[in-house]
C-alpha cells in the first residue's frame, strides 16, 4: 500500500511540521533561527505566522518543506 506525503501549506502549524518530518527542523532553523524551538508558539503559531515575524516568504518555506525526504 502508498501512503501519499502530506504536503505542508501556509497554515501548517510549526510544532506539528517538525513532528512531521525530521529534516523539516533544518529548514525551519534556516528561516527562522533556533529559538523557535524554545518558544512556546511553536504549538500553536503558522509557518505563515512565523514568516511575518521573521519577514520571510512563506510559500519559499513551504516549498521547501514540500521537497523534503521523511
Amino acid at each position: 500500500m502508498v501512503t501519499e506525503k502530506k504536503k505542508f501549506t501556509k497554515d501548517s502549524v510549526i510544532g506539528d511540521v517538525v513532528k512531521e518530518s525530521s529534516a523539516a527542523k533544518k529548514v525551519i532553523e534556516k528561516y527562522f533561527g533556533n529559538g523557535c524551538f524554545t518558544c512556546p508558539g511553536i504549538n500553536m503559531e503558522s509557518i505563515s505566522f512565523g514568516s511575518m515575524m521573521h519577514n520571510v516568504d512563506p510559500e519559499k518555506i513551504v516549498c521547501e518543506l514540500n521537497e523534503l525526504e521523511g
